[in-house]
């Protein structure tokens, strides 16, 4: 096969050729995994909780970027509404969480542990608060700050002892943690206020109905159902992030390109007698085109091996030095990034296929 001898013949440019796709597409796999790691750890929390309605100040839309303060007296009058069964509070503030000589933010969050609703997703390790004076910190904070079950850590003069650690409470550039509401009220120096109310409606009472009694008995407050509350987390998370990660996907893509375009150029260049040999000789219509293609296919697919073969191992390593580095993958977003390499050499093919179009069949008969 003249593809792959072609290919073959220079082993140097070969390798160099496919370990730069490699990190194309590592980088393309990687922008993939941060942004569902990203995705999942600012809509785990809204997700888990128990509620068909979010009960927020009057204008605030989310709990990633806006800010909401509602009194205690507010959530008496809830309880007192028609239909509904349960309404937790929740108070949400950032807390510098100090740990030995090392300090670090994070999203703390207060709620009623006998209630239960408003807590962490997931319980990776460890128990439930019980008391004031416990915490329960996301595992990868936990991980970068070498903070294990039964530590003591400060929050401003108070000292609370680590009975948990969590998971799907990983924002990427900041984390959950959990304390009770009285305990956040006490940080805050503020009894009477809450971020929010998570309220859970009776069993075949309707939504609508429910809030439209919330709004008649409730004033200066915001009711959002529990898809639409999620909705709008994930629009606040993705107008943040994705631009950025969208710029160097992007950036990669095009490098991928240029590479291979490039290389695929110098190739017919290098043997342009032996394609002008081959026109002479006759070859079919669309042969020779179909020789860049094969090349371009085959480079693709070595990159792709090679850039799936060490992009989770890296990944793990990475997760061990970053520990916030949330990645998470799936078959999906691999099949995608086969999908859009196989696009790009196909897009790089265009090129040396026009260098191959100038190439006469006359120049086998002159001197190289």
């Amino acid at each position: 096969m003249y593809a792959l001898k072609s290919i073959f013949d220079q082993p140097l440019k070969f390798i160099m050729t496919t370990c730069g796709m490699a990190l194309c597409i590592m980088l393309m796999l990687f922008l993939l995994s941060i942004y569902r790691g990203v995705y999942v750890g600012s809509i785990e929390y809204v997700s888990s909780c128990n509620a068909d309605l979010w009960i927020l100040q009057r204008n605030a839309t989310n709990i990633l970027r806006s800010t909401s303060i509602i009194k205690m007296d507010q959530g008496e009058l809830l309880k007192s509404i028609p239909g509904i069964s349960s309404v937790s509070p929740v108070l949400i503030i950032h807390g510098t969480v100090r740990f030995k000589d090392r300090s670090g933010t994070v999203y703390l969050t207060g709620f009623n542990p006998k209630v239960g609703n408003g807590g962490p997703p997931k319980i990776a390790e460890g128990n439930m608060i019980t008391a004031n004076d416990q915490i329960i910190l996301d595992q990868s904070f936990a991980a970068k700050y070498d903070i294990h079950i039964n530590d003591r850590i400060r929050i401003k003069d108070d000292s609370l002892n680590v009975v948990g650690l969590c998971s799907g409470t990983n924002m990427f550039v900041i984390q959950y943690a959990f304390i009770t509401l009285a305990k956040a009220h006490s940080l805050l120096g503020f009894a009477n206020i809450v971020s929010a109310y998570l309220v859970k409606v009776r069993k075949g009472e309707s939504i609508q109905a429910v809030t439209s009694r919330i709004y008649a008995c409730v004033s200066d407050i915001n009711v959002i159902d529990r898809e639409t509350f999620i909705k709008n987390n994930i629009k606040e998370m993705e107008s943040g992030i994705l631009p950025l990660l969208y710029m160097i996907a992007i950036i990669g893509a095009i490098v991928l390109t240029a590479i291979l375009s490039l290389i695929l150029s110098i190739n017919v260049l290098e043997r342009r007698k032996d394609f002008a040999i081959m026109k002479a000789l006759g070859s079919p219509q669309g042969f020779l085109p179909g020789l860049i293609i094969e090349q371009s296919m085959i480079l693709i697919i070595c990159g792709l091996a090679i850039g799936i073969i060490f992009f989770f191992p890296l990944i793990r390593v990475l997760e061990k030095i970053s520990p916030e580095v949330s990645a998470i993958s799936s078959p999906t977003q691999v099949l995608t990034v086969c999908l859009g390499a196989v696009f790009i050499g196909l897009i790089s093919s265009i090129g040396p296929i026009r260098k191959l179009k100038k190439i006469y069949p006359l120049e086998a008969f002159g001197k190289r």
